[in-house]
């Protein structure tokens, strides 16, 4: 099922200038397209629509050692919870650590690298509202965390 994530503003990339009313199409684990919402809504008709408040954006790449938490699954998920979908691979030193990711769509790089909203590029998106704190993350397509 094709999702239109969309919020009161979309960043393609974060040093990109904003889109008011911007969206997302996702549909499996790709983009399939970015724009004003009424294009998309015209565009997809029938498309569930998530909305979000706040700014959607890329998510990000974790560039720490992933956050202590009691299990493998737990510290991946608080990365999740972050806003970030891709980790750096000496953070992700263990077996454990390494299934957990692989399980959840964690992308694991060599090193650090920007972050963009692409078509047909991999879904992986962010929400974050006007403090910051990360409201929704999307991974791989997949609605990974959603704050309540």
């Amino acid at each position: 099922m094709l999702t239109i994530h969309t919020a009161d503003e979309l960043r393609i990339s974060w040093d990109a200038d904003p889109l008011k009313d911007g969206a997302v199409a996702v549909e499996g684990d790709r983009v399939a397209g970015t724009g004003p919402l009424d294009v998309l809504l015209e565009r997809f008709p029938g498309a569930r629509v998530r909305s979000w408040p706040g700014t959607l954006g890329p998510a990000l790449v974790h560039e720490d050692p992933l956050p202590e938490a009691p299990s493998p699954r737990e510290r991946v998920h608080a990365v999740l919870k972050s806003g970030a979908a891709a980790v750096l691979q000496e953070h992700v030193d263990t077996p454990e650590l390494r299934a957990a990711a692989q399980r959840n769509d964690i992308v694991v790089l060599a090193r650090t690298r920007p972050t963009a909203i692409v078509a047909l590029g991999r879904a992986d998106l962010a929400v974050f509202d006007v403090d910051g704190a990360c409201i929704a993350t999307v991974c791989a397509g997949r609605l990974v965390h959603r704050r309540r």
